[in-house]
């Protein structure tokens, strides 16, 4: 059986009031639209053939939210399962962007189902940073680890 990949690049900062804040890209297309819990994600996506996994993560930052990771230095937080199955390899980084700016990719989707009309959807419709206690509830099950194995790194860096 193959194993569908995936990876990301999951960007944090230092917030206002001194705590943490990571920043998620919410789910677009019409299956989405009315979500809030467990409709967030790292921005991520599937490698093209033969590409490295960490290109694939900066590739995908870029696309889906219209601006490149607006740091260098990266670091690991591991692959992760998600419920359907595909691995997501994760990458951290320490840095900022405004979400006001955010203009990322689309993808079509046949809608409403079965109607043969194409339609163009954005894969993130919106991005917005949220302390760890609202990453929680916002993020997509799958990938709350990962955003456990960055709380975990941070807080064992001081």
């Amino acid at each position: 059986m193959v194993v569908r990949r995936s990876a990301g690049v999951l960007l944090h900062r230092r917030g206002a009031g001194g705590g943490r804040e990571v920043l998620l890209g919410h789910m677009g297309g019409p299956f989405w639209a009315r979500r809030d819990e467990r409709a967030w994600s790292i921005p991520k996506g599937e490698p093209e053939e033969g590409e490295d996994l960490l290109a694939t993560a900066l590739r995908e930052f870029a696309e889906e939210l219209g601006h490149p990771v607006p740091v260098a230095e990266l670091t690991p937080l591991g692959e992760f399962r998600q419920s359907g199955g595909k691995v997501v390899t994760v990458w951290a980084a320490e840095g900022d962007l405004d979400v006001t700016a955010v203009r990322g990719g689309t993808f079509a989707l046949e809608w409403p189902p079965r109607s043969g009309r194409l339609q163009e959807f954005p894969e993130i419709d919106r991005a917005a940073w949220f302390a760890p206690e609202q990453a929680r509830v916002k993020l997509v099950a799958g990938q709350v680890p990962a955003l456990e194995r960055l709380l975990e790194q941070l807080a064992g860096d001081g």
